[in-house]
């Protein structure tokens, strides 16, 4: 069983119900009147989604979302049949060098919605889920500054972030210190990496909705590996 650390637990309720009264788009306050599970919920019982987004690069202020996909979950079941996957036409300029990450073209995105236009739907898949992501640091951000740059109000919800797990389970391994202290390289924690330890099958990356797949099975992994069903969502969230 992984040893937790002693840490603040963000008070998300709270939050989530301090922006529903405050926000003035009534997509965005639905959203955030559906809550999410108490930091007390196990794991095990959490409704979970799990969220990837191909972009045209890594600066959320200077590039855009080109697709999201959903998937959602349980620690005991993915509901694939529920699956959610949206191309979205970008204000940012397609760059040869994203394509050859994502493979979406200039022809894919030509008649493909705007964000605003499946923003309902995307807000209503993920409301009262915990979402589960590979990096926070990409899908946070990237909707926090297209919502707001669409509404004149974000979005910031908790997460669960694999990558984030990983790195801290590798962290205080017995076995990852001993190979630190001989200069060994630190064991990498990308999605495919990541799934390989657990003996999970390879998947073409770069799909937001084959990665949000493969994420969720990592996590199922990570839960069964390192955690239990029992483990509180507070603990691992961010």
């Amino acid at each position: 069983m992984l040893m937790r650390r002693r840490t603040q637990i963000p008070d998300w309720a709270n939050y989530l119900a301090r922006r529903a009264e405050a926000a003035q788009d009534p997509r965005l306050a639905r959203f955030f009147a559906a809550g999410t599970p108490t930091a007390e919920t196990p794991i095990g019982e959490a409704p979970l989604v799990a969220l990837d987004m191909e972009t045209t690069g890594l600066d959320a202020r200077r590039n855009s979302i080109v697709s999201i996909g959903l998937v959602p979950f349980t620690l005991g079941r993915i509901a694939m049949t529920e699956r959610r996957y949206w191309i979205v036409r970008p204000r940012r300029t397609l760059h040869a060098e994203s394509v050859t990450f994502h493979h979406i073209t200039h022809a894919d995105i030509a008649h493909a919605p705007e964000l605003d236009d499946i923003l309902e739907d995307l807000l209503d898949a993920l409301a009262g889920r915990l979402a589960v992501v590979h990096y926070r640091h990409i899908e946070r951000p990237f909707l926090d500054v297209a919502v707001k740059a669409r509404l004149g109000e974000g979005v910031v919800y908790p997460m669960i972030d694999t990558m984030s797990l990983e790195a801290r389970i590798h962290r205080q391994s017995l076995v990852a210190r001993f190979k630190r202290w001989i200069g060994r390289p630190p064991a990498s924690i990308r999605l495919f990496d990541s799934r390989a330890r657990y003996g999970l099958p390879p998947y073409q990356g770069h799909h937001a909705l084959t990665d949000a797949l493969a994420t969720a099975e990592l996590l199922q992994a990570q839960i069964a590996h390192h955690y239990s069903p029992e483990t509180p969502v507070g603990t691992i969230w961010s």
